[in-house]
């Protein structure tokens, strides 16, 4: 076996071995008084039921593509979609599992104090890090292992990609048709039934979802930098298996960056978190330095340096990180801007929010736009593909710092419906909007590293075309066909958002109607002696959820397979341009201006401009309402969606030439 393949499997399997040694610390701990531990057990039954019906639903669909790669593709295509299938399905349940867990032992440690409750909080979110970082290397090693050939680990990412869409379009309409719903008839202080459903949405949408998400745009980057180096350097065996070692050098570093992340009685939240990132990213600055240096492992191309892309990858998510924050923190302009407009109405609320969420787009795209250009004066489009790579090598820490969000999110839930003293609130809910600035920060990361990936893919079909056809394909802006291409990819990210949001909106009305209902026909709910029927709301949300999320799905599917059949390959690739320049777009603005929006309103709700229940409180609520599925519905799914689209095209791409 090649030494670099086993460091990869020795690594994928520590980076796993460590999330469950993570898993028995958390718990270990407290889970509370009886009460708390009652809602814990509620939250999670909701949570597994969706999953449960999430994952039988997207089989029904699998089964078939699986059938039609199996005809047109053969066995080894096939059984790659179905294993990277399984894995993000996996991956995302260990998420939401660890997740529910840590609830309530993270209320119960906010007992104690900041510093406790944000340690246990942490290290249930890493317990999703590791695994999820574990499974995607290990999944990619293995099966690159078993079959030797990089083509069919296409498959293997297509697997991924399409259960990511599905597990963040379905966990997403959940969360947010639960959190709108519940918002707009007022939640825990009237025995709302529709709570549990928020706190069980914050699992499936922002722990399931967001490791499905992060696995597939691990495997999905790392085997488009394989297909790329393979093209380019056909028979270096280096060049190809240098995504992974890339991968399990960073796990090493994740863990040692993991371990140093301290919070101290009156410390700083978000720097107790980037100490944690910092010393990974010190770590891996050194590893990346001894692998570049001359050495017996891998023997690289003398014409190409790789140390600077990688460093490339490494200063944009830095920048990106600090990018994000600064658009999504209390701290800084933006939300304040927005929490001051929300003083003079409603309309001022949206009006400023909005106009944050596209100024949002600038800064991201620049860095983005400066990364490709830096990368590519190094090493040609390669330098691109090992920048992305290097942005993915983080993702065990990032996933970590993202999944503590709504972790904290839902202690806080618990302390409010079990009654705790206001002092336990006092603990939760600075953690919590530290929480919701992560989970943009991990989307913002996200959704460029996607960019950077699909831009690999592209360069990948484009030479899968040349490949395939006995004549060169151009894609000249002259050709009608590829102008046709750029603006139906350019359209489906718009359409594709918007029907996300439609979804929102009508699980929200839903289960306005299934409160008002058990309002009425429940006697004692708003004074507390009488128990609601939390199940029948969750199911209601469950299969508004189920329901809606199909056919948004199936857009990057089905689009550029008729695009490809009936425009030919120009046309698909003006598309997959046109879905990858908007999709970053919409996909910044919506992620950056939602969780303004929300941080506008807790900042508000900390006593600025009036304080809970003012006039600009409710416009400020008007604005999270608004901006909840911006965030954590159509936004981050486009991410998944990008390169759904993108691996379609190289599936086809040798059926299109002519």
């Amino acid at each position: 076996m090649n030494t670099i393949i086993l460091i990869s499997l020795a690594a994928s399997l520590v980076s796993i071995l460590y999330g469950a040694l993570l898993s028995i610390i958390v718990l270990k701990k407290s889970p509370g008084d009886q009460k708390m531990q009652d809602i814990q057990q509620a939250i999670e039954e909701g949570a597994k039921a969706y999953l449960k019906r999430q994952n039988s639903t997207v089989a029904i669909v699998g089964v078939i593509i699986a059938a039609l790669l199996f005809y047109w593709l053969g066995d080894v295509i096939a059984i790659g979609f179905i294993i990277g299938a399984l894995a993000s399905m996996l991956a995302g349940y260990v998420g939401m599992l660890v997740a529910v867990k840590a609830n309530s032992r993270v209320t119960e440690e906010a007992k104690h104090g900041i510093p406790r409750a944000f340690t246990l909080g942490f290290k249930g979110g890493a317990v999703t890090g590791f695994i999820v970082v574990g499974l995607a290397l290990l999944s990619l090693t293995l099966f690159y292992w078993w079959t030797n050939d990089v083509t069919a680990l296409i498959g293997l990412g297509f697997g991924a990609s399409l259960i990511s869409v599905f597990a963040r379009l379905g966990g997403g309409i959940f969360t947010k048709g639960a959190d709108v719903g519940a918002d707009l008839v007022g939640k825990i202080e009237i025995g709302n039934p529709a709570v549990i459903a928020d706190n069980v949405g914050d699992n499936v949408g922002d722990d399931a979802g967001m490791a499905a998400d992060l696995f597939e745009t691990y495997v999905v980057s790392a085997i488009s930098v394989m297909l790329l180096g393979n093209l380019l350097y056909s028979g270096n065996q280096s060049i190809l298996l240098l995504p992974l070692l890339v991968g399990a050098l960073s796990i090493v570093a994740s863990i040692v960056g993991s371990l140093c992340v301290r919070l101290k009685d009156g410390g700083g939240i978000m720097a107790a978190l980037y100490k944690g990132l910092g010393v990974t990213i010190v770590i891996q600055v050194a590893l990346f330095w001894w692998l570049t240096s001359k050495n017996n492992l891998i023997a690289l191309p003398t014409e190409i340096n790789i140390f600077w892309p990688l460093m490339v990858g490494i200063a944009v998510t830095i920048l990106m990180v600090f990018i994000t924050e600064y658009y999504t923190s209390k701290k800084f302009y933006p939300v304040r801007h927005i929490a001051e407009a929300s003083t003079t109405g409603h309309g001022t609320n949206i009006i400023a929010g909005l106009a944050i969420s596209m100024q949002s787009t600038a800064l991201p795209v620049l860095t983005i736009v400066a990364g490709i250009w830096t990368a590519c004066y190094f090493a040609g489009i390669y330098g691109v593909a090992l920048a992305t790579v290097s942005m993915l090598s983080l993702s065990g820490i990032i996933i970590a710092i993202d999944a503590f969000g709504p972790i904290t999110d839902n202690a806080g839930g618990i302390a409010e419906m079990a009654g705790l003293p206001d002092s336990v609130r006092a603990v939760t809910d600075p953690l919590d909007a530290v929480g919701n600035t992560t989970k943009a920060v991990t989307k913002g990361y996200a959704i460029a590293s996607a960019g950077l990936a699909a831009l690999v893919l592209f360069s990948a079909y484009i030479q899968e075309l040349g490949s395939a056809s006995a004549t060169k394909i151009l894609f000249d802006l002259s050709d009608v066909r590829v102008l046709i291409g750029l603006f139906i990819g350019g359209a489906m990210p718009y359409l594709f958002g918007a029907l996300a949001m439609e979804a929102v909106a009508r699980a929200g009305g839903a289960i306005v109607e299934e409160v008002r209902r058990q309002f009425r026909e429940i006697k004692g709910i708003m004074t507390y002696e009488a128990k609601p029927d939390y199940a029948a709301a969750v199911d209601i949300v469950t299969r508004a959820a189920i329901g809606e999320m199909i056919v948004p799905a199936l857009i990057p599917v089905v689009v550029p397979v008729l695009v490809g059949f009936l425009l030919g390959p120009e046309a698909l690739g003006g598309l997959l341009v046109g879905v990858i320049v908007t999709g970053i777009f919409v996909a910044v603005s919506m992620t950056s201006g939602g969780a303004a929006w929300d941080n506008a309103k807790k900042y508000i709700e900390e006593g600025n401009h009036g304080g809970k229940k003012s006039l600009a409180h409710q416009a400020a609520v008007t604005g999270d309402t608004v901006g909840d599925p911006y965030k954590d519905t159509a936004g981050p799914a486009i991410n998944p969606m990008i390169k759904v689209a993108n691996i379609v095209a190289l599936l086809i791409a040798k059926f299109i030439v002519r």
